[in-house]
């Protein structure tokens, strides 16, 4: 387990490498959008180049960061049922989501893409419209952004199995529901001095 668990750090590293990365990204895709609307605006230029390089830096932000929002556990959860849930039920629904739904589904995604890129960079496919872009980048994003993605969730998937083995802090601790959790625990240790208290008051 500690080789795997060694494994799931250096997968967290690459997560938080693309998550750092990824704010460029919005920052350039900022400054085009900015520098595209004054040149249209002020100076009636346009280009179909400047708006599609948007949309494949959006493209790019989000395939990119899949992986590193599953490291923080930003993904949407239904926190009204977990909560109401035992900690290693919670572990046992991830584990089965992992190994059931998101693993496979990565799968498909990288194999149903990856021959799409190589004929788009074989054939030397362009954008459809005028000054537009060459497209095979573009395409690429998806067999990337599903590899971090399922990357993670082996991260994941052996970070849960440590858990539940008492070799690991709970991962559902970290991120984005940090706080959701503590707050879970905080009020169900509060019930129970509540319940303690009324215990003694009888």
């Amino acid at each position: 387990m500690d080789t795997l668990l060694r494994l799931s750090h250096g997968i967290d590293a690459v997560s938080r490498f693309f998550g750092k990365f990824i704010i460029w990204l919005v920052l350039a895709a900022t400054l085009i959008s900015t520098a595209n609307a004054i040149a249209r605006k002020a100076f009636n230029i346009g280009s179909n180049a400047f708006l599609e390089i948007q949309w494949y830096l959006f493209g790019a932000v989000f395939l990119l960061g899949a992986g590193y929002t599953f490291l923080q556990n930003a993904h949407v959860r239904i926190d009204v049922v977990a909560s109401k849930l035992s900690m290693r039920t919670r572990m046992y629904i991830d584990i089965a989501g992992i190994i059931v739904f998101l693993l496979p589904m990565c799968w498909f995604m990288i194999d149903f893409a990856l021959p799409v890129v190589k004929g788009a960079y074989v054939s030397g496919e362009m954008s459809s419209n005028a000054g537009g872009l060459i497209r095979w980048p573009v395409y690429a994003l998806v067999p990337i952004g599903f590899t971090l993605l399922g990357l993670q969730a082996i991260s994941e998937l052996i970070k849960r199995f440590a858990f539940l083995q008492g070799k690991a802090p709970n991962p559902l601790l970290h991120g984005a529901h940090e706080n959701n959790e503590a707050h879970d625990t905080a009020h169900a240790q509060g019930q129970g001095h509540a319940d303690n208290a009324g215990e003694v008051q009888k």
